[in-house]
């Protein structure tokens, strides 16, 4: 434990209690943290000193030579005593002028304690101001522990918690990834290069845990202090088996104290708790409930009331996009958790690099696009929102939007209708029974049957009838994309290479209802 770290009370205050009438008569005028109150009248205390200490003599025993003296005060500064107080009479009428020069000399503050005050009454009113402090710590952190824990239970957690520490401790606080990912901040943010000196302490931390061995302590945080700047990291733990992922960041102008020490370390266990599987990705009863009735044969419909009060849901649709050497972050509890947080919805479902979710919205509501999701690496379509009558019509809205955001190379697109179209001229029964027409044909395909072409021509003219983005979308080989669209084109009696054809395909696919889409499904 530091100076610092341990029950103190700066010297500023004694020397302000008109009871004791203190006076510094030597030594820095800087303020010094006093942890105890020693009495000596030995010749060399230093021994018994473990530092800290505002040690008081009256010179009994004091060296009466100006070297002796100097020996005196250099042995007790290097036991670390933060300060000398001299008590004048009934040994000496005065403090020494011997000792006044060498506490100058060495550096150590040497106090006047006039007759009318004991040392008793010295200790007893450092004590005591010591307990004053000690309350004044335990209350401040019962307060920011309030805070934290109410900030736990809003629906931004993750913010919530990360607004609350930065407002008890006066630092930037940000919760990073083992990619170095910034996937939520709060407070004041510093100038660079302040942000990434985080965020490398961060990674570097979380590649030590991630890397320790059996027997061997690996280390849950780091701290680092450059250019007035003082950081430090604490990494989350996740599960035994995926291990810590996640870390938590600090950045401040004034070294942490350990109230803030003890305010990060409830912040901390908090984030590792809204990350865990168990909390982000968990279900309630109600939701349990709504699952049993699915199980025994109840409609969608029929149980969504129970999976949320919005009654309209948005369906997102994922693909993870970060490069093949990060894999996708399925078998990740804290990862997975971590973006189910961002998108707002404990219902996720991640298979390989594929991503679909459910999240709770509003009619007429355009859905928010978490920046976190693209920090994660992941592209995003998005539904409009809609009852659970009409999900698998979102569904399909979902999927266009992925493919769109894909093709755009964007981190996501929502799904939007503007009436003001080719669509909004077309009566929808009518456009419908054409779609149906014009791939009629495909029906003849036989394997690998006409919902596989119907996708594949979506896909190839979504990419601008690129064979290769095609190919590497759908994860197969390009002349499979050539084979089929060539079989497209066959059934079809159509020239793909047309700019009319193509358009005219579009449309129709667009129209073609959901459920000659979905039948691959």
């Amino acid at each position: 434990m530091t100076e610092s770290e341990q029950p103190s009370v700066p010297l500023s205050v004694l020397l302000a209690d008109p009871v004791l009438g203190l006076r510094q008569i030597a030594g820095p005028a800087g303020d010094r943290l006093v942890s105890t109150v020693g009495t000596t009248e030995i010749e060399d205390p230093s021994p018994y000193l473990v530092g800290g200490e505002l040690l008081l003599t009256a010179g009994v025993r004091l060296p009466p030579d100006a070297e002796g003296v100097d020996t005196y005060v250099r042995r007790v500064v290097a036991a670390g005593v933060c300060a000398l107080g001299f008590g004048v009479a009934p040994v000496h009428d005065e403090v020494p002028a011997e000792l006044v020069a060498a506490c100058d000399r060495h550096g150590l503050p040497l106090l006047r304690l006039p007759p009318a005050t004991p040392f008793v009454a010295v200790g007893q009113a450092t004590y005591a101001a010591i307990g004053e402090a000690r309350n004044r710590a335990l209350r401040e952190i019962s307060r920011a522990q309030s805070a934290l824990a109410a900030a736990a239970a809003r629906p931004d957690a993750l913010r919530a918690v990360l607004d609350r520490l930065s407002g008890h401790t006066g630092a930037w606080a940000v919760l990073h990834d083992a990619r170095g990912n910034e996937l939520f901040s709060a407070g004041p943010r510093p100038a660079a290069p302040t942000p990434g000196r985080v965020r490398d302490l961060a990674v570097r931390t979380l590649a030590r845990v991630r890397t320790g061995t059996a027997g061997r302590s690996a280390p849950a945080a780091a701290a680092d202090h450059e250019g007035g700047v003082h950081l430090t990291v604490h990494t989350l733990p996740g599960t035994e088996r995926a291990g810590t992922t996640l870390a938590l960041g600090q950045a401040a102008t004034e070294a942490p104290t350990l109230v803030h020490r003890q305010i990060t370390g409830t912040a901390a266990v908090l984030l590792a708790l809204l990350t865990s599987p168990r909390h982000a990705l968990g279900t309630d009863t109600h939701s349990a409930g709504a699952l049993v009735r699915l199980m025994l044969g109840a409609a969608p419909a029929d149980v969504a009331p129970a999976l949320g009060p919005a009654g309209h849901w948005v369906v997102v649709h994922g693909r993870y996009a970060t490069a093949p050497a990060s894999p996708p972050p399925g078998d990740d509890p804290a990862q997975l958790a971590t973006l189910g947080t961002a998108l707002g919805t404990a219902y996720l479902y991640v298979d390989g690099s594929g991503l679909k979710a459910l999240v709770p919205g509003a009619p007429d509501v355009r859905p928010e696009v978490p920046a976190q999701a693209a920090d994660l690496g992941w592209v995003l379509g998005f539904s409009t929102p809609v009852p659970a009558s009409e999900l698998a019509h979102a569904d399909v809205q979902a999927g266009r939007a992925l493919q769109r955001a894909l093709a755009a190379q964007v981190p996501a697109v929502v799904h939007t209708r503007d009436p003001l179209t080719v669509h909004g001229l077309v009566p929808a029964d009518g456009a419908r029974e054409l779609a149906r027409t014009r791939f009629a044909p495909l029906d003849a395909a036989g394997s690998p049957g006409a919902p596989v072409l119907v996708e594949t021509l979506r896909t190839w003219l979504t990419l601008h009838g690129s064979w290769d983005r095609t190919a590497a979308a759908l994860q197969i080989h390009r002349n499979t994309v050539r084979h089929r669209l060539a079989r497209v084109a066959e059934l079809l009696d159509v020239d793909l290479q047309d700019p009319g054809v193509r358009m005219e395909l579009w449309f129709a696919l667009d129209w073609l209802p959901d459920e000659d889409q979905d039948r691959s499904g």
